[in-house]
């Protein structure tokens, strides 16, 4: 599949309540609307006493704008769609280590033009836009915490949690394996598969939407969830290597689908069990990036 057309790779949906048709791509719905609300959710129960009442207060709304991103998406508004579809995923494979050195998403997107990426934003953008949100709401709360009356601080909280909740977006996409690999919907065709991994373009959504929707509840990933966050020394850093070692899990996903094909009536546990760590994983790691914005924020820089 042409790298340009991934943002369409999933077919048209009704969208009832305004009578628009959306499209949703592998790249804008991972883990489904199902799946990103578990991970808000999973992220937002039980944070530490020493953040902020407005935060924790904020659980149901953090869960309901985990999937934000993906309800913009409109075949009516194609520069937003076209702008920000290449936010929700990174293939490994296709980037350079030294890439990922660059100062910003523009420098990157220069050095993947340098190494022979042609069309370099289609190797994608996740790990700077995660960081870019995370800065955004460090600095959201370094204002909040300096606002000088009740009324600013309040138009600030309102800020702090949307951008919250749409960096948790970005987070849960990352967690998926799909999102970080040109393996993305399928065994990619055009390399080799000696282990004849499944090319089947309907993998993306069985696994992400029509699996978890049946399978997975609250209830399985909050035991699993650490209460306790850390904070990031370099969250940047961190982020990459979390989108590593989701990558790193590209692989075993191929080999758990050849087993036991994901779909609504798959019974086999190691299915459920990839599932369920791979959206604690993104869950765990919002909750990190929330926590180290709001206790780094005790200074501007």
């Amino acid at each position: 599949m042409n790298k340009i057309t991934r943002a369409c790779a999933v077919a048209l949906v009704l969208l009832a309540a305004s009578g628009a048709l959306l499209w949703q791509s592998p790249d804008a719905r991972a883990w489904g609307e199902a799946g990103h609300k578990l991970s808000g959710r999973a992220a937002a129960t039980d944070l530490p006493k020493e953040m902020p009442k407005f935060f924790r207060q904020a659980t149901a709304q953090l869960e309901y704008l985990n999937p934000e991103p993906d309800r913009w998406r409109s075949r009516v508004h194609v520069e937003m769609n076209e702008a920000f579809s290449y936010d929700h995923f990174v293939d490994m494979e296709m980037v350079p280590a030294a890439a990922f050195n660059a100062e910003d998403r523009y420098a990157y997107l220069v050095a993947l033009y340098d190494a022979g990426i042609k069309k370099p934003e289609t190797a994608g953008l996740l790990s700077f836009h995660i960081v870019e949100l995370y800065q955004r709401l460090r600095a959201e709360f370094y204002l909040w915490r300096n606002a000088k009356d009740k009324r600013t601080r309040q138009w600030i909280e309102e800020r702090i949690i949307n951008d919250a909740g749409i960096l948790g977006h970005y987070v849960a996409d990352g967690a998926n394996p799909h999102h970080t690999t040109i393996h993305y919907n399928g065994w990619d065709k055009h390399t080799p598969n000696p282990n004849n991994y499944t090319t089947d373009n309907t993998f993306h959504a069985r696994f992400e939407s029509e699996y978890v929707q049946t399978h997975i509840s609250i209830n399985d990933l909050l035991p699993k969830m650490n209460k306790t966050p850390s904070v990031l020394n370099n969250p940047r850093a961190d982020v990459l290597q979390y989108l590593r070692d989701s990558n790193s899990q590209v692989v075993r996903l191929y080999e758990i689908e050849k087993r036991n094909t994901y779909n609504k009536n798959t019974t086999a546990p190691e299915n459920k069990e990839f599932a369920i760590e791979r959206l604690v994983a993104g869950a765990q790691m919002l909750r990190n990036l929330w926590w180290t914005a709001w206790v780094k924020s005790e200074t501007e820089n």
